[in-house]
């Protein structure tokens, strides 16, 4: 699963986090996180499985492109 810049900023605003808390979750560089959330960069596959089950541990569900856009919401 891909994820975007927004969905990530978005996922860590349902949690309550700061960049710095899932840059810290995920082991990912500040810059990486940074230039991805503002769509400047696409960080490496493994990258982004990082990112992903990072949020997905913290309960965020990503909810993939279905012809009414793409998104994200809480784990029931």
């Amino acid at each position: 699963m891909n994820i975007s810049g927004p969905q990530c900023r978005a996922a860590r605003g349902l949690i309550g986090w700061s960049q710095e808390d899932l840059r810290k979750a995920a082991k990912v560089a500040r810059k990486t996180l940074a230039d991805f959330e503002r769509c400047l960069t696409t960080p490496y596959d493994r990258t982004l499985r990082d990112i992903i089950e990072a949020l997905e541990k913290a309960g965020v569900e990503f909810i993939p492109e279905n012809g009414g856009g793409a998104g994200v919401r809480l784990k029931s």
